[in-house]
């Protein structure tokens, strides 16, 4: 009996604790909506700007995350590059396991990193909601690129960087407005 009360105490602390170690992360229910924005892009010590649209939105227990950039190129050509993952939590607190394709039994899992696929995760860390991607490249290198969402009073701010071999290739900051509320 002696055993067993200890035990429902463990588990009462613990369970408490772990709420009050993450009392301060934001749900991810704080970060949906759609959000547009101009992002300053650093490359080659020159700057340059894009236009971003974000969209985060439920997805079954997880949530979506959509995204576009436009790029003005010399001439007036633009490049519009669209993205859109979907995640699901995973057995680790605040932690958010892509759902990029899905397996023999139905459920969305991450692509397979040493086909050449990227894979990606996310967490939430207080009010910042990252993604990752890691993608093995074909001579055995490796890419990360990391996009900090972070909300803000007005919508959130971006902060984005991409990473080769250990080397900084790309950073680009943004401040989105949420809209339509």
């Amino acid at each position: 009996m002696n055993a067993l009360r200890n035990l429902t105490l463990g588990l009462i602390f613990a369970v408490a604790f772990s709420g009050l170690a993450r009392a301060e992360d934001a749900a991810i229910g704080a970060f949906y909506g759609t959000y547009v924005g101009k992002a300053i892009v650093e490359k080659d010590g020159a700057a340059g700007e894009r236009d971003l649209n974000v969209v985060i939105k439920p997805f079954r227990k997880g949530f979506t995350v959509e995204w576009t950039t436009v790029t003005r190129r010399a001439g007036g050509k633009t490049k519009r590059a669209s993205y859109k993952i979907n995640f699901r939590p995973s057995r680790r607190e605040g932690i958010f396991a892509s759902a990029m394709k899905i397996n023999k039994f139905g459920r969305g899992v991450p692509l397979d990193p040493l086909r050449g696929d990227p894979y990606v995760w996310a967490r939430i860390s207080g009010k910042t909601l990252t993604v990752h991607a890691m993608i093995i490249m074909d001579d055995g290198g490796f890419e990360m690129q990391t996009y900090n969402r972070t909300l803000t009073d007005s919508g959130m701010s971006l902060d984005f960087e991409r990473i080769r071999n250990g080397r900084p290739l790309r950073k680009i900051k943004a401040s989105l407005e949420r809209q339509g509320e």
